[in-house]
């Protein structure tokens, strides 16, 4: 499998999308996004949706020159439109204009709209977190997982990341989907023609399956059954319901380059220790919590195998399957 420095693989993930139709900044912020991932040991979310996001852009599902724009504000409250472009630019701007609001008001809440698939959540707290603030990111997705009792796909996989700064040493780094497991494993797994352990998800007709193509025509199974749903739930209302974005059940699949706009939501919520108790006594609280959970043996923290991975694979650089690597050079036009 070829091997990539990760300013390789952006350049080749962003000339990819450009080709397709992308617009150079949001080409670029969208590959440094994807590439970041892969960094992380989180493929499912890595340059590997680059091929899916070309596919959206060529069919019209995405519009590749898209610029996001602030269309409703107050204090600390403010909507970003994305205009059914890719999701990244709308999240760096949105990332962005959080901290400047949560420094002025001590708290502020940007809702997206009009937005696509946005990756791994916890990429864009990062750089909140890098500015001494608490942040929380949401997002809805095209569904596949029921309602509490149902066996029809009305949530997606609905994503939560946090991310909680820390003195002197990386954020506690937390990401999520609320299904037992991110449906990006599914569609990894059927590319690479492995099977997936029973109780990731279920078939269309209901029945548990190790067939992640099955899988992905069925249904995701929620994280801890009711109360996953009821997560999935609260995550929708504030996505889509705040934002007068589309409902899950809305949303055309990721995984297929012809559907609708999916025209989701996102949230992000920044918080400033200091209109609070402190920065410092926030610090003093997070550095008594993390040692506690330190004493005892196995205990890892959140985000610190991601952060160790990043480490290394930035010196190491990123492999890739040889499909992967040649579907991205056809598509950046270079074969």
């Amino acid at each position: 499998m070829p091997q990539f420095s990760p300013s390789e693989l952006e350049s080749l993930t962003a000339a990819a999308l450009q080709h397709a139709g992308a617009a150079e900044p949001a080409a670029l912020s969208t590959a440094r996004a994807l590439v970041a991932a892969d960094l992380q040991g989180m493929a499912s979310h890595g340059v590997a949706r680059a091929p899916f996001y070309c596919g959206h852009i060529l069919n019209g599902r995405v519009v590749g020159n898209a610029v996001p724009a602030i269309t409703h504000s107050r204090g600390g409250a403010f909507l970003v439109d994305a205009n059914n472009g890719l999701a990244f630019p709308a999240c760096d701007l949105a990332a962005a204009e959080s901290v400047k609001r949560a420094r002025e008001f001590g708290v502020s809440y940007c809702a997206i709209a009009n937005s696509n698939h946005f990756g791994m959540a916890a990429h864009h707290l990062l750089p909140i977190a890098a500015e001494g603030m608490v942040a929380l990111a949401f997002s809805n997705a095209p569904a596949a997982m029921p309602m509490a009792g149902g066996k029809r796909a009305v949530f997606g996989t609905n994503p939560i990341a946090a991310v909680f700064p820390r003195r002197d040493a990386p954020p506690l780094s937390i990401d999520l989907s609320l299904s037992e497991v991110a449906k990006g494993k599914l569609m990894v797994a059927a590319r690479e023609g492995k099977p997936i352990p029973l109780g990731w998800a279920l078939d269309e007709h209901g029945n548990p399956t190790t067939d992640p193509k099955a899988g992905l025509k069925g249904l995701m199974v929620p994280m801890g059954g009711t109360k996953g749903a009821m997560l999935a739930l609260t995550v929708e209302l504030l996505c889509a319901a705040l934002t007068g974005s589309a409902l899950s059940f809305e949303a055309d699949q990721f995984y297929q380059d012809r559907g609708n706009q999916a025209r989701l939501g996102q949230g992000f919520l920044v918080i400033d220790p200091g209109a609070l108790a402190g920065r410092e006594a926030f610090l003093e609280r997070v550095e008594t919590l993390v040692a506690a959970l330190l004493e005892e043996e196995g205990v890892r923290l959140p985000g610190a195998r991601r952060m160790t991975l990043l480490k290394d694979l930035a010196e190491r650089g990123v492999t890739i399957p040889d499909e992967l690597a040649l579907n991205l050079r056809q598509l950046a036009g270079l074969t």
